[in-house]
């Protein structure tokens, strides 16, 4: 049986989750159909979900339909939790994007498209709500097309729109609408479906357009329009057959090579961490033991796959299927099972804002910690540092309502309550020049055996941290450069401010090593060898010094804004945006509205948010999305180290010291 892993977008209460209830009521997974506000969805299980009535977390559910078995992937559509958006993305054979037809296109709708389309993810429009008061037709079809693609194709129409008696009806080759619009989108992108129709419109059958829609909808050229209604299953037949005739069921070898990614962990009731793996390739069973990214091989213990509404126990996971997979020990988001594939870029931005979490009760500091560290592998994007000398706990955040799920979270699983401290902007550096350094084995002040010697300067906008070698490769074991590699990266997260550098070229200009030596009965001796932790514990003192010669800049994140607002409203408007650091365009007048657009910091999206209401009468509509980074312009921006600095010689050594239980006695002497 053919498999379509499913993916349901929207912004938040277009009715994404209510669609999932309908799509599985109508395919005879469950008998009744629950609502979002009663809390007794299918797809929303933890505790918050229910009670605020939002998805938090990515659910996967299963159902068949025409011969084809859908892993339906519900995700959650409030954008502080794009991070779980993002992970499920990379897993998908194709997407609904789902709108509200009261509400039209909104922010995170068009974030959701336009990242659909770059990835080029097949994707199916279901306009929702047509049963209620002030669901327009025509109108979102034209905010449809102007605000997230031209390529679409309405499949039908709508009577009784705005009433409980609404009706979604397809259209047919008979149709003397839905044909020519059909032949307009299609020969956009194929001459010769033009050229055929106007040749003999009759010799062009509808069964061929059908097939063309099928064709470049799996190629995510166009995307087909249905409207309908979630809570009276109006139009949900219709985007049920869609599914199944415009989505191109998952590919994949079951006798190939093992290849799957993990996109979703959880804890199982005894603490054990269990992976959602979407399969590519090859065939998981239980007892295998398969590749778990870098870390290794690991036994699978135990396998379920998702089907008809439940989550049965099976031997094994095919390529194409979705299955969890029990003992497989240190499993992370992202690690690739067996073969990896090529790494797709991010989706979304990283978040912008980080903020400190307090311990109610200052005796449980030490468990807050280690809880942080279990909730950050289910949520790798909230990016759990320790800041301070180890003594603070700050975490990374898209807005401010993943406080209450981290809060709840913490009090519902560990017992922790906790309070937050004043959300702040997550900056980043990047290198001012360039600046060298090196330490020579043997040669005071250097207390290592390891010579390095590194390279800092600037690289291009986005490129992110590059190491290269110019050294020999075989100058010394491999291990011993791979250990300042993964050691220059991981000193990278906080420069001189504390912001984590990026956009760097790191050179190494020196190497050298104690060779293995050994007492005369054969005992290897630390103190004559070198070991990989001698240039683990070298490279950050190497890095920072060469970083400080070069000197950082201090970047903020920029958002860019479209802002709408009552055309009486500019006067009051602009000064606020002027304010709070905003640079707009020239505005765009029509009639009674005005449409402004420009830069603003991240850090001041909130306050022009809480501001907006007032200014325009609770008529303006603000959408932002991250678009860059520009230097901070005054005050330089710091933030507390998360580890030993070494920036401080003294101190950074004494932290080693304690960390590796003393240096060895020839090696003393050098540090004095």
């Amino acid at each position: 049986m053919d498999v379509l892993n499913l993916g349901i977008l929207a912004h938040v209460d277009a009715g994404k989750t209510s669609l999932t209830e309908r799509l599985l009521y109508a395919a005879g997974v469950i008998d009744e159909i629950g609502r979002v506000d009663d809390g007794n969805t299918q797809t929303d299980s933890l505790a918050l979900e229910r009670g605020r009535g939002i998805t938090i977390k990515s659910a996967v559910v299963s159902f068949v339909v025409d011969g084809v078995t859908v892993n339906l992937i519900d995700t959650p559509g409030h954008p502080d939790f794009i991070a779980e958006v993002e992970r499920v993305l990379d897993v998908l054979d194709g997407a609904v994007l789902v709108i509200s037809a009261v509400e039209g296109v909104q922010a995170q709708t068009r974030i959701l498209m336009r990242t659909l389309r770059r990835l080029r993810i097949p994707t199916l429009i279901f306009v929702n709500k047509i049963d209620r008061a002030g669901a327009r037709y025509e109108q979102v079809l034209g905010s449809i097309a102007r605000k997230l693609s031209s390529d679409i194709v309405p499949m039908g129409s709508v009577t009784g729109l705005g009433t409980r008696d609404a009706v979604f009806s397809c259209f047919t080759g008979a149709d003397a609408v839905g044909v020519p619009g059909l032949v307009d989108v299609l020969a956009d992108h194929d001459d010769a479906v033009l050229a055929a129709y106007i040749d003999d419109a009759s010799s062009v059958s509808y069964r061929r357009l059908r097939l063309e829609l099928a064709a470049q909808t799996g190629q995510a050229l166009v995307h087909p329009v249905f409207f309908g209604s979630a809570i009276t299953g109006a139009g949900v037949e219709a985007l049920s057959a869609g599914i199944t005739e415009l989505l191109r069921p998952a590919a994949g070898d079951s006798n190939g090579p093992v290849s799957g990614t993990v996109f979703k962990v959880e804890r199982g009731a005894a603490g054990e961490r269990i992976g959602y793996v979407r399969m590519f390739s090859g065939t998981v069973r239980t007892r295998d033991r398969i590749q778990l990214g870098r870390r290794g091989l690991r036994k699978v213990t135990a396998i379920s796959v998702f089907d008809r509404g439940s989550v049965v126990s099976r031997g094994s996971v095919t390529a194409g299927h979705i299955g969890k997979l029990w003992g497989l020990g240190d499993i992370r988001i992202g690690d690739p099972v067996g073969l990896p594939r090529p790494t797709s870029e991010h989706a979304f931005a990283a978040p912008t804002l980080e903020t400190v979490v307090v311990p109610d009760r200052p005796c449980d500091r030490g468990s807050l910690h280690a809880a942080l560290a279990l909730v950050a592998e289910q949520d790798p994007l909230i990016n759990f540092r320790r800041a301070g000398n180890g003594q603070e706990a700050s975490v990374a955040l898209y807005g401010e309502v993943q406080k209450e799920v981290i809060a709840a979270t913490l009090a519902r699983d560990f017992g922790i309550d906790v309070t937050f401290r004043q959300t702040t902007t997550i900056c980043i550096e990047r290198p001012t020049g360039t600046g060298a350094a090196v330490e020579i084995l043997g040669t005071a002040p250097n207390p290592f055996l390891a010579t390095v010697g590194l390279r800092i300067e600037p690289a291009a906008l986005n490129a992110g941290v590059d190491f290269r070698l110019q050294v020999e490769l075989g100058s010394m074991p491999y291990s011993f450069i791979k250990a300042v590699e993964e050691t220059v990266r991981e000193t990278l997260q906080q420069g001189l401010s504390g912001w984590q550098v990026t956009d760097c070229l790191i050179t190494m200009t020196h190497s050298g090593y104690a060779a293995r030596q050994s007492h005369s009965h054969g005992v290897f001796d630390k103190s004559m060898s070198s070991t990989a932790g001698d240039f683990r514990n070298l490279t950050p003192l190497v890095l920072m010094s060469a970083l400080s010669m070069a000197g950082t800049t201090v970047y903020e994140p920029i958002h860019r804004f479209h802002l709408e607002i009552p055309a009486d409203s500019l006067g009051p408007v602009l000064p606020t945006l002027g304010r709070l650091r905003a640079v707009p365009d020239i505005p765009t007048v029509s009639g009674p509205w005005c449409l402004l657009e420009g830069e603003i910091p991240a850090a001041q999206v909130h306050q022009l948010t809480t501001q907006l209401a007032g200014l325009t009468h609770g008529e303006g509509v603000l959408e932002s999305a991250y678009e860059r980074h520009q230097p901070v312009r005054g005050a330089t921006p710091t933030r507390a180290l998360s580890d030993s600095d070494p920036l401080n010689r003294k101190e950074y050594l004494r932290t080693v010291v304690r960390r590796v239980g003393g240096l060895q006695e020839g090696q003393k002497a050098l540090t004095t």
